[in-house]
């Protein structure tokens, strides 16, 4: 077993938290939390509040961390997550509606999702053939349907 790891909630943090955890409207994650911070407050150790919460030890040192540097709501909240942005933007959306809904290119009798994806590849959108035609079944456009401008084929 590690040595004993002093925490201390704030007067204020230690009577919001129980609160908190008894209405269980939060979510999930922020409820965990709470008890992180409740159970170390209590004095268990960071092996046991890990325990009992089921939640690793390295979730408990960084909830802990969170606290100490930033405060009781930055302990408890998400952090924004970076993630890959959209390939797909609504310019790139609308480029692809607006070739779909025009004249289809000579030779053509309509526009076919890799007819429409060389298009927008000439206009410099890298896009999968998948994804355009994602986009076209997203602006309810039906690729089979003479009307509307686009074949799967």
């Amino acid at each position: 077993m590690s040595t004993p790891v002093s925490f201390q909630l704030s007067q204020a943090d230690a009577a919001t938290l129980p609160r908190l955890i008894k209405q269980g409207h939060a979510s999930a994650r922020r409820l965990s939390r709470a008890r992180v911070l409740l159970l170390a407050h209590q004095g268990l150790s960071p092996e046991a509040v890990a325990a009992a919460v089921l939640v690793s030890r390295a979730t408990v040192y960084n909830v802990w961390a969170r606290y100490r540097a930033d405060g009781l709501d930055a302990a408890l909240s998400e952090r924004p997550r970076s993630g890959q942005p959209r390939k797909v933007t609504p310019r790139v959306e609308a480029a692809i509606t607006q070739l779909a809904c025009s004249q289809a290119p000579d030779g053509a009798g309509r526009w076919s999702v890799r007819l429409l994806r060389e298009q927008l590849i000439v206009l410099g959108h890298e896009l999968s053939e998948e994804a355009v035609r994602l986009v076209l079944k997203k602006v309810s456009s039906s690729p089979g349907s003479a009307a509307s401008g686009a074949s799967g084929r």
